[in-house]
């Protein structure tokens, strides 16, 4: 059975979602549709493109990613269709798909994109500011039914796609400069810094915000409640957490803010 995921800004309190998934039940009723989040910050494309990258993978061979933050609905900017490796994605042509991109680059699988240029697959009637509902989503079902991608518009060079600039960790002397991505429902900080970037070298203490954290776990019970500590979190990335608190209140620091790694 069929697989979409849905990735949005739109939260919950509107119908939104709800009609997306209405349009595409109604081309492709067996599909399954999984809601991957519905609560990224508003028109925060890196913020999509992050979390996005991090989940895509984790679905089954062939499912259909659809990713709609897009501040620039009704412009000029593209809709495209992407078979992106093993999985299928439709979104904007924003800089949602870079991670998704870079990593199939750098695996050497195959890149298939178009433009969703071919009216017949989406609604009769487009709207200048839902293409979730008008295009996207009727694009996504029927490519959940098997339509192949070079029927629903014209082939793209996908190195001509838009992407994000996501900033990398600088090396320093005695450590490593990086910053603030995300910060998840707990409040924890989610740094640019992963264990890879790190070449096994170990952490002696984060600083942050005038604040040094001396205490490196594994895990959160491995401190005890309201412990400031740094952690490598699922997703491999470096985050500042309390034990059974919220970072970002504590420190008071906003995405963007610099943090300095100390190892050795």
């Amino acid at each position: 059975m069929a697989v979409i995921s849905l990735l949005t800004d739109f939260g919950d309190r509107d119908a939104f979602v709800g009609i997306m998934k209405g349009v595409i039940w109604k081309i492709a009723p067996q599909v399954q549709i999984a809601d991957l989040t519905h609560w990224i910050e508003p028109q925060n494309v890196m913020h999509g493109a992050l979390i996005l990258g991090q989940s895509y993978a984790y679905f089954p061979e062939g499912s259909v990613h659809v990713a709609v933050v897009d501040p620039g609905v009704g412009t000029q900017r593209k809709a495209i269709a992407a078979r992106i490796g093993k999985f299928f994605f439709v979104a904007p042509d924003n800089g949602l798909l870079t991670l998704p991109l870079e990593q199939s680059e750098r695996l050497g699988e195959p890149i298939h994109v178009v433009e969703l240029n071919e009216p017949r697959f989406w609604l009769p009637e487009v709207s200048k500011s839902f293409h979730g509902r008008d295009i996207f989503a009727p694009c996504a079902a029927h490519l959940a039914t098997g339509v192949p991608l070079d029927e629903m518009g014209s082939r793209l060079d996908s190195s001509a796609l838009v992407r994000v600039v996501i900033p990398k960790p600088q090396p320093i002397k005695g450590g490593w400069q990086a910053q603030i991505l995300m910060v998840d429902v707990f409040g924890n900080l989610i740094s640019n810094l992963t264990m890879d970037d790190l070449g096994g070298q170990a952490i002696r203490s984060v600083r942050i915000a005038g604040v040094s954290i001396e205490q490196f776990t594994r895990t959160f019970g491995e401190a005890p409640p309201g412990s400031l500590i740094s952690m490598f979190d699922s997703s491999g990335y470096l985050s500042i957490c309390v034990v059974n608190g919220n970072a970002q209140k504590q420190l008071n620091v906003r995405i963007g803010e610099p943090l300095e790694v100390i190892t050795g």
